[in-house]
């Protein structure tokens, strides 16, 4: 291509009929968007499930007898997938309205107009400008380069920095760290390098936590413990019982619909979704669902400080001069970078006036740098860190590090002997000012550290800034630690020492990219689940690398990209909700799943001891569906979805089975033990009826232990579920419709009794579990 044509595609790019032919041909950046299952997909996992097919079936057995009523339990396959269907949809809807908002949008070339456009807009040939934070949307070839250095370590796994030049390749998924350019899409959709990754890393899920590897887990164990007993039903109800053939199917599909936790899976995903609506709500965007679950397992906070802890923008307070006017000087690097940083940003807002220098030479400010610079012919000027540019006994750098502790920020204006693109930059430097730049302190940030200081969570502040100005912001959040903020530069460079030090310490600056990384390796290695928040391209590797990242919604495209959660409103106080709504999630369904897993466990023990005994199973499917109603599905379903913000905390699987094997075979013994010692003499109804009380009272009895502590709103639930019981034992219409009988006050004080015994054993069995724990957690204390 001609030079003239190939400058003019970089200064135009595609004109508007060629966007429209290459839109013809399919040749887009046609990407799934982000967030979600398509409605179809949506419909699909929720009706056709394992449990909605073993429900469906029992169904159809049942239907066969003729006794429709006993049917009732069909009803879940309407509600289980209806429930998780709508959830699902809402939570679909509101990621894709957020993912539209949070998404990072190339700044593309058009008919000489440069705009933000979406990134499925972007089309073969489109030429796209760069500049620092920017992630780069698909692969290319670079047009223009002005000190372009891109970040391909998310890619490659190589951590330094790539300079790029006219005609080099850049890829998809990398970012630009410093400098800027513009580049020619020469590979879009599918066929980008990081489509896939991109494609695999935003979908809508429901997996990969611990939380449900945890029921994933349960629902193995129970699968084993459902055959035995299944086929022992079966066998014992069709060959064993001399009951007609309509009687022994119902009492045995009565006896395998209890042993299935059709609700545990449902209320699960219905948890998260509801989740994901919520802080929705609050402009928070959960890019992976398990994020909400992680953050509230989460026990140290590293925090970047500008843009989290202080607000973006910032003021320039004064200019220290030592050796003449430097006015001029300051301007015009100013306007020197395209894409200037905040600190450039304020100083071009004091000197709106442009000197007409001329550039010669660029150096852009890069975070591993910590200056920035320019050569105006054989004039070179350079800005940046005092305690960079400047040996430790300068007199200039100890004003600096002075000035710095009362919480400014402090850039050193710096005349230099070389030209600022050479190997040898910065050079020798001769301070000429001081430049100081005021941040505010967000108002909410205070009240945030408050907070997770009261939850057990260490904030710790991680900077590239200078350690002493940090100390003082910190200090003004009263963050523990602040006192005594560590230089980065002085950090142990062995992994041991180096996780002592970040562990002790509070306040760290002159942080670099890759030492950010590293501590929260370090971290990680003590067993400290780490959340990194950050808004700048300097904090993209450690927000990768941590177990939540979480970006603000203005910072730089490449960290929105990278982070599980993105606050679109730019407010670190979102965070407590984050971790609040985390925690209710891991709350609540390890609440309800001690309901159904005790459940589960009773009604295998309990079919167990029927089969081994050759009797008739004491149920009718319409009375575990009432039990299910009363002692587990109404109550778990309130649970699941209550406010909750206890600690998430380890050994879910471990902490639900202690409570639910012995609660669930303590139920099933006085269960058993209350119809045996009736049966035989009494009507089946009324034997049916005394086991039905029996384990509505023990049933109802967990349900409170489940529920502690107390809340007036649970005593509300209790209440209300205790009188349902009760109501339908004693008004008559509903003793027909279930087919229960009373009249026999010895067989009701028969079943009053065993489950007194059987809410002794069980509360007995809660304080037992409380001793051990309580024990454990002293020994871990000490440890």
């Amino acid at each position: 291509m001609p030079v003239n044509a190939q400058n003019d595609v970089i200064e135009n790019g595609l004109s508007a009929a060629d966007v429209a032919q290459r839109v013809a041909a399919g040749q887009t950046n046609d990407v799934p968007a982000r967030a979600s299952r398509t409605v179809g997909q949506i419909v699909r996992a929720n009706v056709f499930t394992r449990i909605n097919a073993i429900f469906g079936v029992l169904f159809a057995i049942i239907l066969s007898t003729g006794y429709f009523v006993d049917g009732l339990f069909g009803l879940l396959i309407i509600f289980n997938s209806g429930i998780g269907m709508i959830q699902e949809l809402r939570a679909k809807r509101t990621l894709e309205q957020l993912a539209i908002v949070g998404q990072a949008r190339p700044r593309v070339r058009r008919d000489g107009v440069a705009s933000d456009l979406p990134p499925n807009e972007v089309v073969l040939d489109d030429v796209i400008e760069l500049g620092p934070g920017d992630q780069i949307v698909v692969d290319g070839e670079t047009l223009a380069a002005d000190s372009l250095e891109v970040d391909e370590s998310l890619l490659t796994g190589e951590s330094d920095p790539v300079v790029k030049h006219p005609g080099d390749q850049v890829l998809s998924g990398s970012f630009v760290v410093a400098g800027g350019g513009a580049y020619r899409a020469t590979k879009v959709g599918k066929d980008a390098y990081a489509a896939k990754l991109a494609d695999e890393a935003s979908k809508f899920t429901l997996v990969k936590s611990e939380l449900r590897s945890g029921i994933d887990k349960i629902l193995k164990y129970i699968t084993w413990m459902l055959i035995p007993a299944g086929a022992l039903t079966i066998y014992n109800q069709l060959f064993n019982v001399n009951a007609p053939w309509a009687d022994a199917v119902r009492g045995m599909v009565a006896a395998l619909v209890p042993m299935v936790p059709e609700g545990l899976v449902l209320l699960t995903s219905v948890a998260f979704a509801v989740g994901v609506v919520r802080l929705g709500r609050r402009q928070c965007l959960v890019q992976e669902l398990p994020a909400i679950e992680g953050l509230a397992r989460v026990d140290v906070v590293c925090a970047d400080k500008t843009g989290t802890l202080t607000e973006n923008g910032m003021r320039l307070a004064e200019v220290r001069q030592f050796d003449g006017d430097v006015s001029q000087a300051l301007a015009a690097l100013a306007r020197t970078e395209a894409r200037p940083n905040a600190s450039l940003q304020a100083i071009a807002e004091a000197y709106p006036e442009d000197p007409g220098w001329t550039a010669t030479a660029v150096a852009p400010f890069s975070s591993a740098r910590k200056w920035s610079g320019a050569s105006f012919g054989g004039d070179h000027w350079v800005l940046g860190a005092p305690d960079v540019l400047l040996p430790p006994d300068s007199t200039e750098r100890a004003e600096a590090e002075r000035i710095g502790a009362q919480g400014l920020r402090v850039l050193l204006l710096g005349h230099t002997d070389v030209q600022v693109d050479s190997p040898d930059a910065p050079g020798n430097v001769t301070p000429k000012a001081l430049v100081m730049l005021e941040q505010k302190v967000r108002p909410d940030a205070k009240g945030t550290i408050e907070y997770f200081d009261s939850q057990g969570v260490t904030v710790k502040v991680i900077s590239g800034d200078n350690a002493v100005s940090v100390g003082a912001v910190a200090a003004s959040l009263d963050l523990p630690n602040a006192q005594n903020p560590v230089d980065a530069r002085t950090l142990p460079e062995t992994s041991e020492e180096l996780a002592d030090t970040v562990e002790n310490g509070g306040v760290f600056g002159r942080v670099t990219p890759a030492q950010k990384r590293a501590m929260v390796g370090a971290l990680q290695s003590r067993g400290h689940t780490v959340a990194m928040t950050g808004d700048g391209v300097n904090d993209v590797l450690a927000l990768k690398d941590a177990d939540i990242g979480v970006a603000m919604g203005a910072g730089s495209p490449a960290t929105r990209s990278v982070a599980q959660i993105v606050l679109l409103d730019n407010k670190f106080a979102t965070l407590p909700h984050v971790v609040g709504e985390g925690r209710r999630v891991i709350g609540n369904i390890e609440r309800v799943s001690n309901l159904f897993l005790t459940k589960t466990v009773y009604s295998v023990l309990l079919a167990l001891m029927v089969g081994i005994a050759q009797v008739n199973y004491p149920f009718l499917p319409r009375h575990v569906t009432v039990i299910a109603w009363f002692t587990i599905g109404i109550p778990a379903f309130v649970l699941s979805l209550a406010p909750n913000n206890e600690r998430a905390r380890t050994g879910f699987v471990s902490r639900v089975l202690r409570l639910a094997i012995p609660s669930g075979a303590v139920i099933a013994t006085v269960t058993f033990v209350s119809y045996m010692l009736v049966h035989g003499k009494a009507t089946p109804q009324q034997a049916g009826t005394t086991a039905l009380i029996t384990l509505m009272i023990v049933g109802l009895w967990v349900l409170a232990i489940v529920a502690r502590p107390y809340k007036w709103w649970k005593i509300g639930l209790i209440g209300v579920m205790t009188l349902g019981s009760v109501l339908l034992f004693v008004l008559p219409f509903a003793r027909k419709f279930f087919e229960l009988d009373t009249s026999d006050a010895g067989y009701t004080w028969t079943a009053i009794l065993w489950a007194a015994i059987g809410v002794v054993l069980v509360e007995a069995v809660w304080w037992i579990q409380r001793a051990i724990a309580s024990r454990r957690a002293a020994v871990a204390g000490g440890a």
